[in-house]
């Protein structure tokens, strides 16, 4: 089958764990970088991928890759595309982009430049002299950086993390591939309990349920790359039916927890929504009730950041309470993200490790903190 080589951007801190999961869905990635990394395939990676990947916000099929420090090379670069092996003659061609450390630095300029090229090469390959651009929209993108072009084809259409089960969210939410990629740093496979005691809209629990029973996480949504007509059906189809056959049932309970019962009850409708509702046990609860029977475990929290001074000393509060519930989990792992800087200091522990991750544009450590190994006797 033909090789191509894709590309899965993804939020800045979180690239180890999408080139982890290129690596367990058997493909080779061929480069990292901030954002973004590049692997090589088959057409059937096209479909796996966008099934399967947890923590990448697209996949990209990259059509080509050369410098460009003027509007000239930038349209003969793009023009020496074989367009018409991925567009129709009716198909409509949407160019977006961006342009960093470039010299080519306006987006407009570039995108008017790269749609002439485009239509250029089909309106010659079809004997038009203007598009009729009324069939299936093909996504392009353009990323200029440092002088080198990436041009691009979006084959996810609307982003990964939204997987199809958050109809609404909470007031800070958070993204459901960060989520996924706390709950793969903290090496959860379902095979103990787990627990998030500020579940708000269940984002982390039900990211957690979905590793824990093998299930693609995009198994509830559709893709951009099932319209273009120089892709076969049987793909996805195939995909799908993988993937299906990969789930497996969640053995042991999930629990989410929150103040606010509105949350608790959102939580309970996003999990239906996702298929996991029988893996999660919710209730409503203070984190200073949060007691479980379990005595080893992997809790993951998003307590609040406290990013206004008019919450930032209820905020350290919460976290001096955290620490002396979270002090008895003795046997439990757990691993909470904040921005607050001075976090360890209120919660009473220094992480095992931090790690740098962003919550949206918001700079923020994943503290970790390690339970103890089970001796032999005790296992």
């Amino acid at each position: 089958m033909q090789t191509v080589q894709l590309v899965a951007p993804c939020l800045f801190g979180l690239e180890r764990y999408v080139k982890e999961e290129i690596y367990d869905l058997g493909y080779e990635t061929d480069e990292v970088m901030d954002g973004r990394v590049l692997f090589t395939g088959d057409l059937e990676a096209i479909a796996r991928a966008n099934l399967h990947l947890r923590c990448a916000e697209r996949v990209m099929l990259l059509l080509a890759r050369f410098p460009a420090r003027t509007f000239e090379e930038l349209y003969q670069g793009v023009k020496a595309v074989n367009w018409p092996d991925y567009a129709a003659r009716e198909d409509a061609v949407i160019v977006t982009g961006s342009s960093v450390r470039s010299t080519l630095s306006s987006i407009p300029a570039c995108q008017r430049i790269t749609k002439k090229a485009i239509a250029d090469r089909l309106c010659a390959a079809y004997g038009l002299k203007r598009l009729p651009e009324t069939g299936v929209r093909l996504p392009v993108q353009f990323f200029l950086l440092r002088n080198e072009v990436m041009l691009l084809l979006d084959t996810s259409g609307i982003p990964l993390h939204k997987r199809g089960y958050r109809a609404e969210g909470n007031a800070a939410p958070i993204r459901e591939t960060l989520a996924a990629a706390l709950v793969h740093q903290s090496h959860y496979r379902g095979r103990e309990v787990f627990a998030d005691p500020f579940c708000g809209s269940g984002t982390i629990a039900i990211e957690a349920a979905m590793r824990a029973r093998r299930m693609a996480p995009g198994l509830r949504r559709s893709f951009a790359f099932e319209s273009f007509g120089f892709l076969p059906p049987v793909l996805l189809r195939d995909a799908r039916e993988e993937a299906l056959e990969e789930i497996i049932p969640c053995e042991l309970p999930i629990l989410a927890s929150d103040i606010d019962p509105a949350m608790a009850d959102l939580t309970a409708k996003n999990a239906r929504l996702a298929g996991v509702e029988s893996c999660l046990r919710i209730r409503t609860m203070p984190v200073s009730e949060f007691h479980p029977e379990a005595s080893r475990g992997t809790l993951i929290c998003n307590p609040p950041y406290g990013e206004r001074m008019s919450e930032r000393l209820a905020c350290e509060e919460l976290y001096r309470e955290m620490g002396r519930v979270f002090s008895n989990l003795r046997g439990w792992s757990t691993y909470i993200i904040t921005s607050h800087e001075e976090f360890e200091d209120f919660f009473g522990r220094k992480a095992n490790k931090r790690r740098k991750l962003y919550n949206g544009m918001i700079r923020c450590d994943l503290y970790q903190y390690y339970a103890p190994r089970l001796k032999r006797s005790d296992a």
